[in-house]
Formats: structure tokens, sequence, C-alpha cells
């Protein structure tokens, strides 16, 4: 059973006269003030069921939201979110848990936390930026804008490596497969992993390259196997519908990593064996996250993830967010931020200020004619300061207010986990980085109400 709130609340306790219960009173204000974000949760929830008012009773949206904005504001995985919900009194309090409620289990607060869509955590979003205007902490004149990296959940991606998880993932699927049903296979780890270890501990090219041709051989008989092992599958009559559901997911993950791996062996091939150069749009630099994208700024460390976009107004809240597919140019996402940050405020800021890579005398007129008064570019690049605002005082000052966009990236990455997505998906990328936000938000509306009042 999906409820949106509970019908009859547990008894709650008081709060601690604490600074983080303080903070934790003023965000269940501040979403009490929002029905509208528990109703968009509640949405996605009963999205798919037949009769939601059916079966167990289950986490409300409203606890849901709530436990998910913790989760993401203490960095907690699954488990240690379900013990902090069983455990801590001001947590139990904030999630409307009472003092005896049943606490969720992590499995139950994992598979509901997903069905959370990417763009429901936007709307919310865009929910408590107006809450935040309409309370008169963030009014969108004056915004600042700069990209970042947030990686996904990878190891360092190498030939060998990419070759040997692709061994031994489409090992695992076929022995189970072969438990299961019988179908026979043969095994080839072993020898995929000694050559693996091989060109690892190569001190020169001839015995990497030989062992980059054996090791690339094994892994194309595996694929071959399992893609055999896949249509074997389709000939397999079920026993029940359960079983009928594990062939399918058996044989899809077998046909999924069989491609895959055929794409593995084939840039391996062009890299080690034919000294080509492969474009970065033509990798894959993991088989367990293919979406990653390779990410390289100014010639420094190459980054595996995805390019995010953040424009914060002046209290730091972020506006607006763009997660990119590929590696764009930061200035193909001027533009893009302020239209963005028109549609939600339903005007541009009157002023606004970039990193350099935003820089572009074509973003500066577009940006002129959407309204926005001043443009300052922390480059200016061959662009004069009275072509973008009015004085080299105020140029200076937008340099120097853009700064700020600076500690509240490191913000989001030290306290809310977006120097790393843990989830798989790029559905679920979006929607962590999302739900990152939501909580950073909800955090810093509720510190400024605090401040406002002493």
């Amino acid at each position: 059973m999906r409820e949106i709130h509970l019908q009859q609340p547990a008894l709650t306790a008081t709060l601690f006269d604490h600074p983080h219960c303080r903070e934790l009173r003023k965000m269940s204000e501040v979403l009490d003030a929002l029905p509208k974000a528990t109703e968009l949760v509640h949405r996605d929830l009963v999205a798919g069921l037949r009769k939601p008012e059916r079966g167990r009773r289950a986490l409300s949206a409203e606890q849901l939201l709530r436990a998910v904005v913790l989760k993401q504001m203490r960095g907690l995985s699954y488990r240690e979110l379900a013990f902090e919900l069983a455990d801590s009194r001001a947590y139990r309090w904030f999630c409307r848990l009472g003092i005896d409620g049943e606490a969720p289990d992590y499995s139950a607060l994992q598979k509901a936390c997903k069905r959370i869509c990417p763009e429901t955590w936007e709307a919310i979003n865009g929910l408590l930026v107006r809450h935040a205007a309409v309370l008169g902490i963030e009014n969108g004149n004056k915004t600042r804008t700069d990209s970042t990296v947030i990686e996904t959940d990878i190891h360092h991606p190498t030939d060998s490596s990419l070759l040997w998880d692709t061994v031994r993932t489409l090992c695992r699927l076929m022995k189970e497969a072969k438990q299961d049903y019988g179908v026979s296979y043969k095994d080839r780890k072993r020898r995929a992993k000694r050559r693996h270890r091989e060109i690892n501990n190569a001190k020169k090219k001839q015995a990497r390259e030989a062992a980059y041709k054996d090791l690339i051989g094994v892994a194309d008989d595996v694929v071959c196997q399992a893609t055999a092992v896949a249509d074997a599958l389709v000939n397999v009559t079920p026993t029940s519908i359960l079983d009928a559901a594990k062939l399918q997911v058996l044989e899809t993950g077998l046909r999924h990593y069989a491609t895959l791996g055929h794409q593995v062996i084939s840039q391996t091939e062009r890299r080690i064996l034919r000294g080509e150069t492969v474009p970065a749009k033509e990798k894959v630099v993991s088989i367990f996250e293919p979406h990653t994208d390779i990410i390289v700024k100014d010639n420094r460390d190459t980054q595996y993830g995805h390019k995010v976009c953040l424009t914060t107004g002046a209290s730091g809240i972020v506006t607006a967010m763009v997660v990119s597919r590929g590696n764009p140019a930061d200035r193909a996402m001027t533009v893009e931020m302020i239209e963005r940050h028109h549609a939600l405020y339903g005007k541009a800021p009157r002023q606004a200020c970039f990193d350099g890579g935003f820089a572009s005398r074509d973003n500066l007129q577009a940006l002129k004619s959407l309204g926005v008064e001043d443009v300052a570019f922390a480059k200016r690049v061959g662009m004069t300061v009275s072509e973008m605002v009015k004085s080299s005082w105020v140029y200076q000052r937008l340099r120097n207010f853009r700064a700020g966009v600076e500690g509240i990236i490191s913000f989001l990455k030290r306290s809310f986990g977006l120097d790393r997505c843990r989830w798989s998906g790029f559905r679920s990328f979006c929607g962590y980085v999302h739900a990152s936000v939501v909580s950073c938000n909800l955090l810093l509306l509720a510190r400024h109400l605090l401040l406002r009042r002493t």
C-alpha cells in the first residue's frame, strides 16, 4: 500500500536543542510548506501499480522523500540509513516514523528510492528555488555558473582490465545457466586472469603484445560461447512464471555483456595490435557503466563520468543544473543555463558571471538579447570590459563573486556525495545528482532561515 501521508501518525518525540536538530526542524517546516513535492514522489511510487491501495503498508511518499534527503545529506549507504532510521531519535522524528514505528529495511529503501525519476527530483528542486524566492532568500538577480565532473563508480579502465571484466562476468552468467538449465560451456577464467597479470607485470613491449593477443583470443572465445548459451536458453521451457523471468534475465544479461565484449575486443585490437588512436566516442570504459564519458578538461588528468553544469545565486542555492552526455564545451552551455533560469523565475538575471570556458562573443550577444545587463567572463577572450559590463569596478566585483560557485561545488562533493555517483545506470546517475542538489538546497534554505531568526 502506497500513501502520500500516514493516515494516523505514530507517537512522535520532541527534538533536542542541538544545532543539527534545529536544522532538521527548519528543513521539516520547508517540506511541510511544499506539499506538491510529496505528491510528485507519490506519483512515481504508484506508477505501474494496478491497485496501489492494496497490499502491505509501505513507506509513504512523505517518509521516503525525507529519508532520501537524509541519505544524501549524511552520505549514508542504504544499510547505514536503515540503521539510523531504527536508532536515531532525531532522524525518526524527521522522517515521521514515530517512537514505536517500524523502521524500513535497507532493500525496501533502495527499491523505493530508485522509483523516483530524475525529472521528479528536478521538479522538486524547482519548488525549493521558488519557495526561496517567496521567502526573499534568493531573488535570482545575480547568478554564477561553472561546470564540474562527477565520476561514475568504476575502476580505472585499461584494455586488459576490460577484457578480464568481460571474461569473468560472462563466465559467471554461463555457470549459472549450466547449474540451473544444464547448458554446457568451457570456463576460461583462469587463463584470462593469468594473461591479465602478465600484461600488468610485463616490462617489454613484445611480451605485453603477446599476452594481449592471447587474452583477446580468450575473450573472443568466451563471447562466442555466451552468444551460443543465450541462443540455447531460448529453447528451454520454463517451469513457472518465476523461472521464465529468471531465464529472461539470464539471456538478456548474456547478450548485453557479449555485445559490450565485442566492442572491448575491437577497441583493444585497434589500440594495441594496430597502433590506432580510438576516438573517445567509440570507446567503452566500463562494461558495468557503459554510459560513462571520457572527460578531459584543460589538458589535466582524464576523468570518467559525466560533466555537470551548475548555476547558483547569491545565497548559494543551486537554481539550475544540467547533466551532459559526451564532453561538450562549456561555451555550448552558456545560453541554456540562462534560459533555464528564465524558465524558473520568469526573467533573466540582471547580472551573470561565468568561468572563462563559457566565454565567446556570440554568447555575450545572446545573453544581452535575453535581458542580462552585466555579463562577466573570467577570461575576456578578445572582448573589452565595456562590452560586457558597465564599468571595470562591476567587472571585478562579478569576477570575485563567480569564485563562490567553486565553494558550492566543493560543498556538494564533500558533504553530499557528488564526487562519485554510487548508483548504476545513466538515469540513476541523473537521479542521484538531482537528489543531492535537492538535499543541499534544503539544508542551505534551513540555515538561511535560522540566521534570519537570530
